[in-house]
């Protein structure tokens, strides 16, 4: 028989008991460590939930926006709203003073929880946002500020908590906007569970074992964060570990430090962090860069994690020697990277979705899988690809309720059998395995009614030993007779060693010289016909996928 699923007040109240004095959420600052444990982030959320629903006069289903880098006060903040009867509104901090104004306006916030960092823009928005009465900064006071600080709010609370209906909207997350002004997906409390429920039933496979120590590189108000890292972990009792820094040798030491055991990533991370182990062993004798090419052909074909783990725990001990694997997700994973880390015994789970799918719709867990795959759909969803465009379609409990004020928009996207549209191209094989293989919003049309998805192009410029990034996009002919059609077009980023030996001119004929010869493994009308090369990264979103409608505009200059 089973059993009756836990409501988010129960789970909220029985995490925080089970695992009290167990570290929740860490994370290392200018004066050290900072961690809370289950008992004190319980402690601190109950406090600020009084103030909210008695000071504050917060209402039930009112908006709470928060704007900070992810830190440990985050995680208590947003259980703070749902004790509150609120509805979370995460946002990135990033974002400049009109996107962010753009945000609110459309879902009027009563109070902000915000960062020492972003107060400053808080109250600029306070002052044009009339909704917005209350700001609280979410650091301690060391600093003199105006703003009551959570810390200084008084220690007595009552237990009167609000219960919602499981279809209320527990978070509206605010996407990055590609084809305009960022869109609000409301996401349900039983979006929420439901995502809880699957990820532990999938997570269930991969954990080596429970009460692990975790560091997650997202920021908190992204839903893969939200969901996959914070409230997945919290809910199998982990301590999870934030930085304010990317930089390897920082995530390094912490992973050292606190014996990290597993992370969530970022495809990007993963990739930079390959460079990182390749580049030291660069540095290394003739002789070690020879022990490790010849131990790493045998580790292909070796089954066993332990035996890998034995054969390269000096790359281990680099992270601390308990670091087992990590889960990636936010954009396609480079297939190259994840054999990498799965020969040299680190175990690479990549998951797909979208934040309207809350996020996680499908994960490889699987004991024999392919790393090209995004894997199966998790438990509660179904998958299927669209017999005339290729596009894959999600169904389950997870999908959003919809787009926040703007149901025509969200009839765009879930059709009348509840299936909703991704966008993205996939095929399904290998026993129910999902494949992307492009983008529908990103395909490029050529003259002659042909289509080309930019990843396909991309996948193979990426090969080259030359370029560090690149980005393939279709441009509108300004002239001649194919007048209004696209051209295929890319900005490339050298690496920065070819960037040091060639002067401007020289490295814009050898990196042209080098798309030209790649593109023959190309069908012709795939090749890319305009080639602009940038020294610059490409601009990119909090979680590392690349902005194409900035990238675009390089090119056209």
């Amino acid at each position: 028989m089973q059993t009756k699923r836990e409501n988010v007040l129960t789970l909220l109240k029985n995490r925080t008991e089970n695992y009290s004095d167990r570290v929740a959420l860490g994370m290392k600052n200018q004066y050290g460590w900072k961690e809370f444990t289950y008992s004190g982030v319980g402690l601190l959320s109950r406090k600020l939930a009084h103030y909210l629903i008695n000071e504050a006069k917060v209402e039930k289903g009112d908006r709470i926006a928060i704007l900070s880098e992810s830190k440990p006060e985050f995680g208590a903040c947003v259980f703070a709203s749902i004790l509150a009867g609120a509805i979370t509104v995460p946002l990135d901090v990033k974002l400049t003073k009109y996107e962010l104004k753009s945000i609110l306006s459309d879902c009027l916030p009563s109070v902000m929880l915000v960062s020492r960092k972003n107060l400053e823009m808080a109250k600029l928005l306070k002052q044009e946002i009339s909704s917005l009465q209350t700001i609280l900064v979410m650091d301690e006071p060391y600093y003199n500020i105006e703003e009551k600080s959570i810390y200084q709010l008084p220690d007595n609370y009552d237990e009167k908590w609000r219960v919602r209906s499981s279809k209320s909207t527990a978070f509206i997350i605010y996407t990055s906007g590609t084809t305009g002004m960022p869109k609000g997906v409301e996401t349900t409390f039983n979006n929420m569970l439901t995502q809880l429920d699957d990820l532990k039933y999938a997570l269930d496979k991969i954990l080596p074992f429970k009460n692990i120590n975790l560091l997650s590189i997202l920021p908190m108000n992204h839903l893969f964060e939200m969901t996959v890292g914070f409230s997945t972990f919290l809910n199998f009792g982990c301590s999870l570990y934030y930085t304010p820094s990317l930089k390897p040798k920082d995530i390094l030491s912490i992973m050292k430090e606190k014996r990290i055991q597993f992370m969530i990533v970022v495809p990007a991370f993963l990739k930079l962090l390959k460079s990182t182990i390749e580049s030291e062993l660069n540095n290394e004798s003739k002789f070690e860069q020879l022990k490790f090419k010849i131990k790493f052909m045998i580790a292909k074909f070796m089954p066993s994690y332990r035996i890998k783990k034995f054969m390269f725990r000096k790359v281990h001990d680099k992270f601390g020697g308990k670091f087992t694997g990590c889960i990636s997700g936010g954009a396609p994973l480079d297939v190259n990277v994840g054999k990498f880390f799965q020969t040299i015994g680190i175990r690479v789970f990549q998951g797909y979705g979208l934040t309207e799918t809350s996020p996680v719709a499908s994960i490889n867990v699987d004991r024999h899988w392919d790393v090209a795959s995004v894997g199966k759909p998790i438990k509660s969803f179904q998958a299927k690809v669209d017999s005339e465009s290729g596009e894959l379609l999600l169904k389950g409990p997870s999908v959003m309720k919809g787009y926040h004020n703007q149901p025509e928009l969200t009839a765009q996207v879930i059709d009348e059998d509840g299936w909703f549209h991704t966008g993205d191209i996939a095929e399904i094989k290998n026993g129910g395995h999902i494949y992307i293989t492009g983008r529908i919003k990103n395909m490029i049309v050529l003259s002659g009614g042909k289509k080309v998805f930019p990843e396909e192009v991309e996948a193979v410029l990426g090969k080259s030993s030359l370029i560090s990034e690149v980005c393939v996009f279709g441009l509108s002919r300004t002239f001649g007779s194919k007048d209004g059609t696209e051209e295929i077009a890319t900005v490339v980023v050298p690496k920065k060693e070819i960037v040091d030996k060639y002067n401007d001119e020289e490295l814009e004929k050898v990196m042209k010289a080098e798309v030209k010869q790649l593109s023959t493994h190309l069908t012709a009308y795939k090749r890319p016909v305009n080639v602009t090369i940038s020294k610059e990264p490409l601009p990119k979103t909090a979680t590392n996928k690349v902005k194409r409608k900035e990238v675009k505009a390089l090119a056209q200059v």
